[in-house]
């Protein structure tokens, strides 16, 4: 090739953009930190805009153009798209496995034992309309709780640092947990687990981040080398020993100086995610969409799986054969 052309070739595939917007979440290390922390975005620069709770509000914000990328429950993203939201999943970056999972916990002495015991109880989740909700009215229907009686289990939004307190206080009834949250509270004792996701839907990727259609558009090279970047980081962290993990959160954690709680990390144990970088498929997102026809928020062959994510920028997308270095 001469040097006009590969001079050429090499400008063609610049970043459009540079600088990506994204929220994190206080005391944990988001794929997307992780994946400029490995060295895999650069020239991409991460800039970090707050935090954020609730992964419908981190989606939101995608929407609107404050952040550049931000991720949610499947759910929560195809009501969204279905709202004609031009956004596309991009990368699968959480989920539920054997180590990682949401636990849905009574306390000990709680006369809570079936889903239909649930019918006019509290329950708290982290937020409304995501992963947590979804989960358990999928429980209440495979237990044969009919929409009318569904109705009678309110969801009250609890932020998940206070969840245990608020079940053995007696605010809720039920409380959902996971990860140090959850393994605190066991330790602590007098609570038991009513179900979990994985009860349901055995190991599963729960969400995918997204981008914007126009910010694909605009900037291919940009949401290549970002969405490639960070399913190599998810492969890595699903290839390498969780103390070697842990580590490097914690670390990562201390460098970046936002005044937070650490501690969470000494319980990460796996991705949770299903497959190798976070690749997507179409029985992952159908089974939600499937979900939302029957309750009546989506009508039937109004979406599309395929519609709603691409793996054209997963660094293990079909065809790519290439390993994380």
């Amino acid at each position: 090739m001469s040097i006009a052309l590969f001079s050429q070739a090499m400008a063609d595939s610049l970043p459009e953009q540079t600088e990506i917007r994204y929220q994190g979440w206080a005391g944990q290390v988001t794929f997307v930190e992780l994946a400029g922390d490995l060295g895999y975005l650069a020239p991409l620069k991460l800039k970090w805009v707050g935090n954020t709770i609730s992964g419908p509000q981190d989606i939101q914000t995608v929407v609107t153009g404050d952040v550049d990328i931000g991720g949610a429950f499947y759910g929560a993203i195809i009501k969204l798209i279905a709202a004609k939201a031009p956004i596309k999943a991009v990368v699968g970056y959480y989920g539920s496995d054997d180590n990682t999972y949401n636990g849905y916990y009574v306390k000990e002495d709680s006369p809570i034992k079936t889903a239909r015991d649930l019918i006019g109880k509290k329950v708290a989740v982290n937020t409304l309309g995501a992963h947590l909700e979804f989960v358990l009215r999928e429980y209440l229907a495979r237990n044969g709780i009919s929409v009318a009686e569904a109705k009678q289990v309110t969801l009250v939004a609890v932020p998940p640092v206070t969840g245990e307190q608020a079940l053995r206080q007696g605010a809720v009834d039920v409380t959902t947990l996971n990860g140090i949250l959850r393994d605190k509270a066991l330790e602590r004792g007098g609570i038991r687990r009513l179900f979990a996701d994985t009860d349901l839907f055995g190991n599963f990727t729960g969400g995918a981040y997204v981008l914007r259609d126009k910010f694909i558009r605009d900037n291919p090279n940009t949401s290549r080398k970002l969405v490639e970047g960070i399913s190599r980081a998810i492969a890595w962290a699903q290839a390498t020993p969780a103390e070697e993990v842990r580590a490097r959160f914690e670390r990562i954690i201390a460098d970046r100086k936002r005044n937070e709680d650490a501690s969470p990390i000494k319980y990460w144990k796996s991705t949770g995610v299903a497959t190798r970088g976070g690749v997507i498929s179409d029985g992952e997102i159908q089974i939600w969409i499937d979900w939302l026809v029957k309750d009546g928020l989506l009508k039937p062959n109004q979406l599309k799986a395929a519609d709603t994510y691409t793996n054209e920028f997963n660094f293990y997308r079909t065809g790519k054969q290439a390993d994380a270095k």
